[in-house]
């Protein structure tokens, strides 16, 4: 098989005797996924009903295999172009028709390539720019939007879903600002027959101005942005139905701001299923809804808790069943599988595992494929269970894995790495036996000076183990003094610390390393995959339990004979720069230096999905934001703190930046700033070897 350009995480666990080369600080920020990437295989797709597949090479090519590794076709870019009569940079991502035909897109149409005939067609060009696009494979249809409304196009003819000249009406979008596991707003049924689609309504939605400072004057362009304890969308699901051309809605009986979530359709495409959650987020039900009319038909079951419920998830029907699904929920402290009967409203516990699990990969008649951690929540694991209730680990290897389900072959691709393995992808059979590898990629950095990273955990205060990683330099001496980094991010839906190639981290703390650093990132209280009471211990009071577990890995840093207690940084980003500056404030005097980026700063500033999440309303826990308000503990500060921002952050807006700053004035307080023009929540591209030279650099400097 050919060497195979792709895609993989970084991090090195192993210190190197022949290194040769020393990173720049531009190769560690943007080389992690150019040059010092482990070889890994890109966009790989089974070719259905067969044990062939296809891969992306080199992003030139589509690569056709047996299952054996031996290549059977290769079709070119210039061959591709050639054939359907377009100028294509790259290949960036194919999707079966069916055995011999694939669907591929250009960014601006869709084609259709029989890659035994090597003919081709266009099957979709729509008269502006595709947006949020669909495609339903089975029908060749494509549903996309245009600023606010939602269209469908089939070859050149484009039909308007929706034909709203009010902006405030929003179709085909995700909705309540991507939560919920939401990550669109468009649901093709199984056969493409109709299409549902999400809806919202932001006229109660204050508008919020971001600077553009791209012409000449500067001008403010609004987006719609909700508040804590404020005016939040109202959203509604469509349903189209291609055949009549027609539009009904759902007939939502809830408050006109809840939630609505994890839709899914029934096998027959008569019903769908949409988890309802009222605002205050602690109240779930799982309602089904006549696709035809539109109206409501029964709740099949609620869900409570005094704290939040969080679904997720959508049902996951058996195949060609429409009255048995699997849903996935943490309701007994950890995400399991749940196997649950419309027709007798009967519910059977599939996994009763104390570790989550992830998602659910594919639902067969006999049973279900799964992800999960497994006993080590470091790792992402391939299982399977049946449906009474016996499990089975498929991926025996401990680390992440990322798979490709060919049941009617009985195959598995399966490629992962671990601390120890840079990356190997292989087909495995159902039993995790392999059947054939088909990369195993050397270490990137054998001729790269870099460091060393160690993994342990360390006690919370109430006793929890908590998992950590530490980078020392490459020419560490146990018997000099080190200034530390503490890395932080400690919010919810993150895992900083991981079972991969590079461990979760990035390849800029290597750097740091190499400058006489260590650097140390623990997964405090609040954070993922632990499990609903490690996560929701947070509810009410951001911040508190999330700092004393970084302040207990200050203190197991302390014990180390080898770390500078008098020279300690922190730095962190989004809910990480809240820490740092938390941090700093709350824990005045631990850390010389502290720089936060895109940070909360008060959480009633922060979206209501969220920050009503885990705060609930502004009303309803004054206590909670007036002590998280970081406002109220600026007088702390002790040692050097910068804020970094874009000014065009749509996430975390400005005004937390400003606000701080502005009380850091009233105060008498020193504080630095730095803006990243017309950049959103984070710096990318070529200005984020800028950024992370500026973090670092200031580190240094007001760390000696």
């Amino acid at each position: 098989m050919k060497k195979i350009l792709i895609l993989s995480l970084s991090l090195l666990f192993v210190g190197l005797s022949i290194a040769q080369n020393k990173l720049s600080i531009a190769q560690a920020v943007s080389g992690q996924y150019r040059e010092f990437y482990p070889q890994h295989i890109t966009g790989f797709e089974w070719m259905p009903g067969s044990d062939m597949y296809a891969v992306i090479e080199g992003y030139q090519s589509v690569g056709i295999y047996n299952a054996k590794g031996d290549e059977q076709a290769e079709i070119k870019l210039d061959q591709l172009n050639s054939a359907l009569e377009t100028s294509f940079p790259y290949i960036a991502s194919i999707t079966w028709k069916n055995a011999d035909e694939f669907y591929v897109f250009d960014g601006k149409s869709y084609f259709v390539y029989n890659w035994k005939t090597k003919q081709g067609s266009r099957i979709a060009k729509a008269k502006f720019a595709f947006e949020n696009q669909k495609l339903n494979a089975k029908s060749g249809l494509v549903a996309h939007t245009n600023q606010n409304n939602l269209f469908i196009t089939k070859e050149t003819t484009t039909l308007n879903v929706t034909d709203f000249d009010d902006k405030n009406i929003v179709s085909g979008q995700a909705i309540a600002r991507s939560e919920f596991g939401i990550t669109n707003g468009i649901f093709w049924s199984p056969t493409g027959n109709k299409l549902a689609f999400y809806q919202k309504d932001e006229s109660n939605v204050s508008d919020y101005p971001l600077l553009d400072i791209s012409e000449t004057p500067g001008k403010l362009n609004s987006i719609k942005y909700p508040m804590a304890g404020q005016g939040s969308e109202k959203a509604s699901v469509g349903i189209f139905d291609v055949k009549s051309k027609k539009v009904v809605y759902l007939e939502f009986k809830g408050g006109k701001e809840h939630y609505y979530t994890n839709l899914s359709w029934t096998p027959d495409e008569t019903k769908i299923l949409v988890a309802e959650l009222n605002r205050e987020q602690n109240h779930m039900h799982l309602n089904v809804y006549d696709a035809a009319t539109g109206k409501f038909l029964e709740t099949l079951f609620e869900e409570k808790n005094n704290k939040y419920v969080e679904p997720e998830h959508p049902a996951h029907f058996l195949p060609g069943n429409s009255s048995k699904f699997i849903w996935l929920t943490e309701k007994d402290g950890f995400n399991n599988l749940y196997l649950f009967d419309m027709s007798s409203k009967k519910e059977t516990q599939l996994t009763k595992n104390k570790w989550v699990v992830k998602d659910i990969i594919e639902v067969t008649s006999k049973g279900v494929y799964f992800t999960g951690t497994g006993e080590d929540p470091r790792n992402t694991m391939l299982y399977y269970v049946d449906w009474k209730g016996k499990q089975s680990l498929i991926t025996k290897t401990p680390g992440q894995h990322s798979v490709k389900l060919n049941l009617a072959k009985g195959l598995v691709f399966d490629q992962f790495s671990n601390i120890s393995t840079p990356n190997i992808a292989q087909i495995i059979d159902l039993k995790g036996k392999v059947k054939k590898e088909l990369v195993k990629a050397k270490n990137p950095y054998e001729n790269t000076t870099i460091g060393k990273a160690e993994y342990g955990t360390i006690k919370s205060k109430d006793g929890t183990d908590l998992h950590y990683r530490l980078i020392k330099p490459s020419n560490f001496d146990e018997s000099k003094k080190y200034p530390v980094l503490v890395y932080v991010y400690g919010g919810p839906h993150a895992q900083m610390v991981t079972n991969s190639w590079l461990g979760g981290a990035s390849l800029w703390m290597h750097w740091m390393a190499e400058q006489g650093y260590i650097v140390f990132t623990v997964d405090n209280r609040g954070s993922a995959h632990r499990g609903r009471d490690f996560e929701n211990i947070i509810h009410r009071n951001l911040g508190k339990h999330e700092i004393e577990d970084q302040i207990a890995g200050v203190e197991f840093l302390k014990t180390q004979s080898y770390v500078d207690a008098d020279r300690m940084a922190v730095h962190g980003w989004s809910f990480g720069g809240y820490m740092t500056i938390s941090l700093m404030l709350k824990e005045a005097g631990v850390f010389n230096v502290g720089v936060a980026g895109g940070p909360v700063t008060d959480w009633a500033y922060y979206e209501v999905m969220y920050g009503e999440r885990y705060m609930d309303m502004p009303k309803e826990n004054p206590e909670g934001y007036e002590e998280t308000a970081l406002r109220n503990h600026v007088d702390k500060l002790e040692g050097k703190l910068m804020l970094i921002h874009g000014t065009a952050d749509n996430v975390v807006v400005m005004q937390h930046s400003l606000d701080l700053i502005k009380n850091f004035i009233d105060k008498g307080k020193q504080v630095d700033f730095f803006p990243y023009p017309m950049h959103e929540h984070n710096v990318y591209g070529k200005d984020r070897i800028h950024l992370m030279t500026k973090v670092l650099e200031y580190i240094i400097e007001h760390n000696k």
